[in-house]
């Protein structure tokens, strides 16, 4: 089953990505040690895709660095 997109958010603001808005449905999270923002489009209800995860499991590991 795949994750919300709610889900993902969760992961983001644990690893310490921060929301700096976005226009419509689309939100942009950025981090201090992360070149590229990450932009997470849908409702919080959507189901995520497989893309979206796997660029928020890249993002996230690229923040540990």
């Amino acid at each position: 089953m795949q994750p919300k997109i709610r889900e993902l958010l969760a992961e983001l603001a644990r690893a310490g990505f921060v929301d700096r808005g976005g226009k419509g449905s689309h939100r942009n999270y950025v981090h201090p040690n992360v070149v590229k923002p990450i932009t997470i489009p849908g409702k919080l209800g959507d189901d995520a895709k497989l893309y979206l995860i796997k660029a928020v499991q890249i993002a996230i590991e690229e923040s540990k660095k």
